[in-house]
Formats: C-alpha cells, sequence, structure tokens
C-alpha cells in the first residue's frame, strides 16, 4: 500500500507531532470522506507501507525528522512552490524561506526522493503568463541541484472556485502553449526533468512529458525500487496517478490557500482544527462506540528492491 501523507490536507506543515506519534504507534485511523461512519485502520509499520508520500507547501516542521522516517519507510516528498503571494496563499511561507527548506530537505533525504510541484497554474490581474514563467525560472536557477523533476498543472475550474476566488482569468488555448513552451526552455536550461499532472494534452515537442504525479515510474525513479503494474486511478480527469491511502481529512487545512479544493472554506478549517488532538489515533476527533471499524487491505505493490 502506498500511504499519502497530504492529499487531503498538509499534514507535516500543521500536523507532524501527530503523524511521528502514528508512525511510532504503528497504525492510524482514517474516515471515509462520504461515508464518515466508516473508519479504516491502516497499519505504519514499515513493512506494511510500500511508500510514505509526501505532499507540502512547507517541510520545516518534519526537518528533524525526516532521516529518520528515511531510514526506515520509502518516502518521496512533493514540494509545492508557486509564484503566488498571500492575496491567495496566506499562511505558506515565501519562495526564498521555500527554497531554503528544500534545499535542506534535499540534503537530507536525497535529491532524487524530492519533487518540485509548481501548481496549480493560475490567471489573475495581479498572476500574469508573464509572471508564473518569470517566477519559474527564478525557482528552477535555485533548486535544480536539489530535486529529481518538477510537475506543474493547471488550475481546474470546479465549481467552488465561483466563489472563493472568482478572480481568476480563465487560460486561452495561446496562453498555455506559451507557458508551456517557456517552461519547457527553462527546464532545458537547467537540466530539469518537466512533466504534467491532471491532464491528457500532450506538450512532448515542448520538451514537457505527459504523465501523473504518483505513477510506477515516479516511485520507481525516487526509491530505486521496482514495482507491479498498477491501473490508474482516474481521481479526475485526465489522472493518470495509481492508487494511494490517504490518511488525512478534507477542511482541515490551514493554509488557507484561495484555489483550495479540500477546503470548503478556511473558517471551517480552523473549527476542525480545534478538534485535532496529538494522541488521538485519528487526525481529527476521537474514535465513537457507532463507528464502522475495518481493517485495510494493504497488498504490497514492490516486485524487488533494487539496492
Amino acid at each position: 500500500m502506498i500511504v499519502n501523507v497530504g492529499g487531503r490536507t498538509d499534514i507535516v506543515n500543521y500536523y507532524t507531532p501527530w503523524l511521528m506519534r502514528r508512525l511510532k504507534e504503528g497504525y492510524v485511523y482514517t474516515r471515509n470522506p462520504l461515508f464518515p461512519k466508516k473508519v479504516s485502520k491502516i497499519d505504519l509499520n514499515p513493512d506494511k507501507v510500500d511508500c510514505l508520500l509526501f505532499c507540502s507547501k512547507n517541510y520545516k516542521p518534519i526537518l528533524n525528522y525526516i532521516d529518520e522516517i528515511n531510514q526506515k519507510y520509502h518516502i518521496i516528498c512533493h514540494y509545492t512552490i508557486t509564484t503566488y503571494g498571500k492575496d491567495v496563499e496566506p499562511n505558506v511561507p515565501s519562495i526564498d524561506e521555500s527554497i531554503r527548506t528544500l534545499i535542506e530537505l534535499s540534503k537530507l533525504v536525497g535529491k532524487e526522493k524530492v519533487i518540485w510541484r509548481y501548481d496549480p497554474l493560475l490567471l489573475t490581474a495581479n498572476y500574469t503568463v508573464d509572471d508564473l514563467i518569470q517566477t519559474y525560472e527564478y525557482i528552477a536557477s535555485r533548486v535544480h541541484n536539489h530535486i529529481n523533476r518538477a510537475i506543474f498543472s493547471f488550475v481546474e475550474m470546479y465549481k467552488r472556485l465561483e466563489y472563493n476566488m472568482p478572480e481568476i482569468i480563465l487560460f486561452t488555448e495561446e496562453d498555455k502553449i506559451k507557458l508551456v513552451k517557456e517552461i519547457g526552455n527553462i527546464s532545458k536550461k537547467y537540466d530539469i526533468y518537466v512533466q504534467t499532472c491532471g491532464t491528457d494534452a500532450n506538450y512532448e515537442e515542448y520538451g514537457v512529458h505527459r504523465s501523473g504525479c504518483t505513477t510506477k515510474e515516479v516511485l520507481e525513479s525516487a526509491n530505486h525500487v521496482e514495482y507491479k503494474p498498477q491501473k490508474e486511478a482516474h481521481m479526475r480527469k485526465g489522472c493518470h496517478c495509481i492508487a494511494t491511502r490517504d490518511i488525512g481529512a478534507y477542511n482541515t487545512c490551514l493554509n488557507g490557500c484561495k484555489y483550495c479544493y479540500a477546503n470548503k472554506r478556511p473558517t471551517t478549517a480552523i473549527e476542525n482544527y480545534r478538534l485535532h488532538d496529538v494522541n488521538s489515533p485519528i487526525l481529527i476527533g476521537y474514535i465513537q462506540e457507532d463507528d464502522i471499524i475495518s481493517e485495510a487491505d494493504q497488498k504490497s505493490f514492490i516486485l524487488e528492491c533494487k539496492l
């Protein structure tokens, strides 16, 4: 089983003490988002976890523990650093601070396990196509020696954005081609393997590979482990990732990003955060008497470790 530590919320940034307790005790409970009374118990012992898939906008809280984790588990670290300021990402560290933390993370776990995510790409009156290109080059010039690859995607215009971020300007096809072409050129300049996520569009002619953020190839590249072939999970249109099990919960991330798909509103996340107990085996609140608990089916995908 591949355990997702960051799909529904930024566990690394806000819940690292809880995560470390869960890893120490060797299990975690997680609620089904659609059927909240259905709870899965996931075994977190290293022999039951094929990979810990981290995704965060701030790895600073886990730096003191990440080497210990890396010694016990196969891991991969997606680090999101974008071009936006506090008007869009109010509780996310600055670009320069994030770059410094990424470099420190890379030195601890190895560059092959660090992926820079430059997404989602979006336009507003304050953030133009040229801004996105310039910031990509700025970050690329500083992190290229410390990452496995870069991944970008275009913002998905789901319904919630209509009221959470009405200032978004839709990309034209010309906008997309200009962005992709320049990202490809910059990536070639700094010898960065760059790929898309969440799209079926083919930009190979611009040096941009078509893939997913969690594929068999991505996992193998990070950990030098051969995985069994897996079907794509198709979590959304254009998704080419394989299945993972998320141990987080929606409506609990305090980053406050206006484009976020995982929070209905920032105030809901703040309210839920107050229910968090670092000693609880579930992220928010506690296991209740009427919860229906089942053991997760944890089949291994690993064929061979090449190290």
